[in-house]
């Protein structure tokens, strides 16, 4: 299933105050707790990552964007490393399951990194 290039309307991308952005997120961040992890996917490396060390990183990077923890050069950083590792793995994930997971996760991302953006101007 590939993604790359294909740029999909998602929920909050008409919300400008940031705010709402924020409910948002943490919408979002309270429907993947509630998912299981896709089974299979335990000690799985997708083009050369682990899938559980994805999932982590990419919630605490959401989480820590909620919480606004992160420095700009932190933040960029992570969005650079997270944003790059789903676009490798995202188009090699077979699973029906597993791709809804971790696109969730990557919008999850994207919207973190929007509210980062709008902080700064």
């Amino acid at each position: 299933m590939s993604r790359a290039g294909s740029r999909a309307w998602v929920p909050w991308q008409d919300l400008p105050i940031l705010d709402e952005k924020l409910d948002a997120l943490a919408q979002m961040m309270a429907q993947h707790m509630a998912r299981p992890f896709p089974p299979g996917f335990r000690g799985l490396d997708v083009e050369g990552r682990d899938m559980v060390m994805l999932d982590s990183d990419a919630y605490a990077y959401a989480a820590s964007v909620y919480e606004d923890l992160l420095s700009d050069q932190a933040s960029a950083r992570l969005t650079q490393r997270l944003t790059s590792a789903f676009g490798k793995v995202l188009p090699a994930i077979d699973d029906e399951y597993a791709a809804k997971y971790y696109t969730h996760l990557h919008n999850m991302v994207v919207l973190s990194a929007e509210i980062e953006s709008q902080r700064k101007k």
